[in-house]
């Protein structure tokens, strides 16, 4: 399916077709889609959607480490909760 939506958007040129091709996937694919993806191995899909993928999962990966840090005291920038 990730073939498809990247194969439908190429005509707007690489970048554009990689950006669209992410975005539809973050905001219209289930969790449980996204889930099974991520942990799949994309080595075979077109370039388009592999590069659109890659870039979610690596969004993703920095949420969760931007979630992990916290501040020291009186340090901004980071959540100091818990």
């Amino acid at each position: 399916m990730a073939d498809q939506i990247a194969r439908n958007l190429q005509s707007r040129g690489h970048e554009e077709a990689v950006e669209g091709t992410a975005e539809h996937i973050w905001k219209f694919w289930d969790p449980r889609m996204k889930a099974q993806i991520f942990s799949d191995d994309i080595s075979g899909l077109s370039p388009i959607a592999r590069e659109a993928l890659e870039r979610l999962r690596k969004g993703q990966e920095d949420k969760e480490q931007a979630v992990a840090e916290f501040n020291a005291v009186n340090e901004v920038g980071h959540c100091d909760a818990g």
